[in-house]
């Protein structure tokens, strides 16, 4: 005991306690122990090589994965429809003549109504599975969690149901519902455990962590674009562009490999299923454009010349505003399902799906029984253009209902067949439809499919305005051929153009939607056309109101954060938009404190803090709460000083002259005595923080002591999870007792009921007094990322978006916390408020 020499009461206290040091203490002091256990886990090359190869297996079993979700749809929604068309297209033809039409109708509603009634069954079930699931899984990869959006009972809710609703009649596609369904796949597989197959887990410590969760699911969400569309490349752009707002640059090869081995899956067991030809793959997607060729007859066509672009241009404009319109309705219809259909029992949603596939099956039948033209077949149509496989698939879909030889019933093929046969009618069909038929089916088409999306039953976006767009396109071609004269132009090349125009218009994807479409067609000269199409529709869109899965997000109220934020959001610093009033703990806290906190509060992250001096004294009385959080204290500020020191020691630019003037004036100048404890020291002195310097104040010692001291020392963040593990696992010590008593638990033992933790109601904390103290500075994360209340809004939103953060302190230049940011205060609507309060100001 040499060492107590130095007359320090308390000096013999800590010497005699010195093998009991708690870790914070020995890591001042530079005795940490390397063989012990760590609580984080060490970077080791051989573990992340396993690491990355385990990760390269699983999201190729992903995309197959997706691939055959893919094919289970699209088998039985087939099976479905091919079912439902016999059955009624006999009865028909034989009602024609007998004049019995109204029971083709009841068989029609009948099969319409009961897939429509299963699909909205299905919804109850798994509420989220509703709608086509993009804009919940963009707000996922945003940052934002939506309750079960990610589970195993809304991919089987959600694949089951699309595929009754899209048998159903209902004027939905299947290729939207196909991107959630392979985002929940990469958010589940990895995870080798279900909530809802809570028998069935193994233990697989890898992936335990919202980043890589995320990872996969931009990859999943990837491999569904690529399985409906059977575009791997689109689907890589797809989510990049509107899924992730931050992006890991060694992810893009991965996604890529998801969505290539989704695509060829998807393609081997539909062309071994449909063509008996196994490993011949033919169809690389759900939905296929087919091959766009000019038929050898006619040497004066082009599939576009120079002069055609102007016409796609403005019909790039004409899209863009029918796509605002459509999404201006849609919103009314949401915002009013929102007041006076959701509030009301379940029930009623289903009621709604129903009268909404009544109306549409009454309006198919008579459309295509009434307003249908008889028009001639082309005699190109026999040896015309693209494969002989393809131009069979065309001619076999047309409906020639109360139309003699040799000609058929235009309305009747749009409309009693599958939308991807209305759309390659559209595209390949040589034989003219008349401008009437192509506007009623426009005008019907809009109507119905805008009441549709949106209601309980899953539903795609996609097809429908494929199909609504190429009608469009269609018109303009046959009013061109008619009207001006133009007959060197490709009627398919104008249903295309229209087809990107509408859906360009309604969802406002630029980049992906080109390659998508250029794959799907596999036509490298339609990029230039495309493209155009596509931005001359989003910038005329835009205009007027945003994309539709933006509007759905905003409805619902998800923080989501655009891409950048306005230049005029500069005028704004972090402390204009920080939340001042901070729930936070200190270091070492008691049991019934946080306990309180988390059941009093929502917040996922609490800031780590220790505030002033006022209760030093009671540090010598032997207070081991007190005492703990002032050594942690004590011990972070010589810390930060002696750091500040060195940095104004060797750096000659240092920014504050002031600021390295009290750093050499708190640090000790003599050498302590060379038997003293060190640590004694520090609990001993009485350091004074950096006081708040101003770029017109310099310290002064008529400063109080509330000047001079920082009310909340900020030390780092630690989550809510964290914090209600420690408590489930009885992480903590008695007061009696030192804090390096406090079992520790390892990384593992930390993320093991990743993703679903406790929650804090649930516990059983009889077992726990509620005067022990949780210590906890082994788990919290000591350097988050900060900013300084002076940062630029524009600084914040970049480094916040691009890192992926969910909490951003504001921290000022002597280390006190003075607020937090988080997604909700980066919103473009809260932004907006607090400019018009800055302004105010003003």
């Amino acid at each position: 005991m040499a060492r107590c020499g130095c007359g320090a009461r308390l000096c013999c206290c800590c010497c005699g306690e010195r093998e009991s040091r708690t870790p914070e203490e020995l890591t001042i002091l530079g005795e940490t122990h390397e063989e012990e256990d760590e609580i984080l886990p060490r970077k080791d090359y051989e573990k992340a090589q396993r690491y990355e190869a385990v990760k390269w297996v699983l999201v190729f079993a992903i995309g197959v994965c997706t691939g055959l979700v893919g094919l289970f749809v699209d088998f039985f929604v087939r099976l479905f429809t091919q079912l439902k068309f016999q059955v009624v297209q006999s009865s028909v033809e034989e009602c024609t003549e007998k004049g019995c039409l109204a029971l083709s109708l009841l068989e029609l509603l009948g099969f319409n109504l009961t897939f429509v009634f299963l699909a909205s069954l299905l919804v109850l079930i798994q509420p989220v599975a509703a709608g086509s699931g993009i804009p919940e899984i963009k707000c996922y990869l945003n940052g934002v969690k939506v309750p079960g959006v990610v589970r195993l009972r809304t991919v089987v809710c959600k694949a089951a149901g699309v595929l009754f609703s899209v048998a159903g009649g209902l004027f939905v596609g299947k290729e939207g519902p196909m991107i959630h369904s392979g985002a929940v796949v990469g958010a589940g597989l990895p995870q080798f455990q279900s909530i809802s197959l809570r028998k069935i887990q193994f233990n697989f410590p890898y992936f335990r962590s919202d980043r890589d969760k995320r990872d996969f699911v931009s990859a999943g969400a990837a491999a569904g674009v690529a399985a409906a569309f059977g575009a791997p490349i689109g689907g890589t752009l797809f989510s990049l562009e509107e899924g992730s707002s931050f992006w890991n640059q060694g992810l893009t090869w991965k996604v890529l490999f998801c969505s290539m081995a989704a695509t060829f899956t998807l393609n081997f067991f539909r062309s071994g299923i449909q063509f008996g030809s196994w490993g011949s793959f033919q169809l690389p997607g759900l939905l296929n454009f087919g091959e766009f060729k000019c038929s050898e007859s006619d040497k004066k066509c082009h599939l576009w010349t120079a002069v055609d672009l102007g016409f796609f241009i403005l019909m790039g404009i004409v899209g863009g505003l029918l796509g605002a319109t459509f999404n201006c309705l849609n919103k009314r219809l949401a915002k009013y399902r929102m007041r006076n259909v959701h509030p009301k029992p379940k029930l009623v949603r289903v009621l709604e799906s129903l009268l909404v596939s009544l109306t549409t099956t009454v309006v198919v039948f008579v459309a295509s029984m009434v307003l249908g033209e008889c028009r001639q077949l082309s005699p190109s149509s026999h040896s015309g253009n693209g494969t002989l496989s393809l131009q069979e698939d065309v001619n076999s879909s047309i409906k020639t209902f109360f139309c003699p030889n040799e000609t058929y019933n235009d309305m009747a093929t749009l409309f009693f067949n599958p939308q991807e046969s209305a759309i390659l009618q559209l595209f390949h069909q040589d034989g003219t439809f008349s401008p009437v038929t192509l506007s009623l089916f426009f005008l019907l088409y809009f109507l119905l499919s805008c009441w549709t999306y949106g209601i309980s039953v899953p539903s795609g976006l996609f097809v429908p305005s494929l199909l609504c767009g190429a009608a469009f396109g269609r018109l303009v071609a046959n009013l061109l051929k008619s009207y001006i004269g133009l007959d060197h132009i490709y009627s398919g090349t104008f249903a295309l153009i229209g087809a990107a125009a509408f859906l360009g218009g309604v969802v406002r994807m630029t980049i992906s939607l080109t390659v998508i479409l250029i794959e799907s067609t596999n036509e490298i000269t339609y990029g230039l056309p495309i493209m155009i199409t596509l931005m001359v529709a989003k910038w005329t869109g835009d205009f007027f109101n945003k994309g539709i899965y933006d509007i759905h997000v905003n409805l619902r109220g998800v923080p989501l954060l655009e891409w950048e934020t306005g230049v005029e959001m500069d005028k704004l610093r972090a402390s204009d938009i920080m939340e001042p009033n901070l729930t936070y703990v200190y270091p070492h806290t008691r049991i019934q404190s946080l306990v309180s906190i988390l059941r009093t509060t929502v917040h996922h992250a609490f800031p780590v803090v220790t505030e002033n001096r006022g209760n030093e004294r009671e540090f010598m009385k032997g207070n081991q709460l007190i005492s703990n959080n002032i050594k942690f204290k004590k011990s972070s500020i010589l810390t930060r000083a002696g750091e500040q020191r060195k940095r104004s020691q060797s750096m000659k630019s240092y920014p504050s002259s002031e600021l390295r003037n009290m750093c050499d004036e708190h640090i000790a100048t003599e050498e302590p005595p060379e038997k003293e404890d060190l640590l004694q020291q520090m609990l001993e002195r009485r350091y004074t923080p950096y006081p708040n310097l101003y770029p017109d104040q310099s310290p002064s010692e008529e400063w109080t002591m509330e000047e001079r001291f920082r009310p909340l020392t900020f030390h780092g963040l630690i989550l809510r999870s964290q914090l209600v593990t420690l408590l489930d696992r009885g992480v903590c010590y008695s007061e009696s007792q030192l804090s390096a008593s406090q079992p520790r638990l390892s990384h593992a033992e930390m993320s093991e009921d990743y993703p679903r933790y406790p929650d804090i109601h649930d516990l059983d904390l009889t077992l726990l007094n509620p005067r022990m103290i949780v210590d906890v500075t082994p788990y919290m994360n000591p350097s988050p990322f900060t900013v300084s209340p002076n940062t630029h809004v524009s600084q914040v939103f970049n480094l916040f978006r691009t890192m992926g953060l969910r909490h951003l302190p504001v921290v000022n230049a002597v280390g006190e916390v003075v607020g937090i940011i988080t997604r909700h205060n980066l919103t473009h609507e809260f932004l907006q408020a607090r400019l018009r309060q800055h302004y105010q100001t003003i």
